[in-house]
């Protein structure tokens, strides 16, 4: 199977601005999807690019963080979908603001547990996985959340708030 056969056809496409994902996750699916495709299709260099846009994104610091922390996420779920995960080509500037569904509920997944609700992330994860709640995914997907939540908590870890001194 080449690589091109593992992308979604365009009928399954829906717009990005639909869902209602923070601007940080839409940012997030370009990332997602070259590291899809480096999942997938190993030596390609995807991984590469993943980086290099999230560190243009968010800065070399913030930014190489997050595309770190999205690997495992990533991981384990294509250990447990493989090539049935449906997505976009990250090349094709077309499919840019639409998604597919299977990408639209790993946004939704991240979503739901970066501002810990918990009732719609665990209806998320069993929607992303089929029914499977494999606790690799869960886990790797809190870490993610814990590390890059939203809201008052957004603030990255290890990052002293700015305070005025007089």
């Amino acid at each position: 199977m080449t690589l091109q056969t593992r992308f979604t056809p365009q009928l399954a496409q829906a717009p990005l601005v639909a869902y209602g994902f923070d601007p940080f996750e839409e940012k997030l699916l370009a990332i997602l999807r070259h590291l899809v495709t480096e999942a997938l299709a190993p030596g390609q260099a995807s991984w590469h690019r993943a980086f290099v846009i999230a560190g243009e994104t968010w800065g070399e610091q913030q930014g190489l963080a997050v595309a770190h922390a999205l690997w495992p996420v990533v991981r384990e779920l294509i250990a447990l979908r493989g090539a049935e995960f449906a997505y976009n080509d990250p090349l094709d500037i077309d499919m840019r603001g639409l998604v597919t569904v299977d990408e639209s509920q790993l946004l939704a997944m991240l979503h739901h547990m970066r501002r810990d609700e918990t009732a719609a992330a665990r209806d998320a994860v069993e929607e992303l996985t089929h029914g499977r709640m494999d606790p690799d995914l869960i886990r790797a997907a809190l870490s993610f959340a814990d590390r890059f939540p939203s809201g008052a908590r957004q603030r990255l870890r290890g990052h002293p708030p700015l305070r005025v001194v007089g």
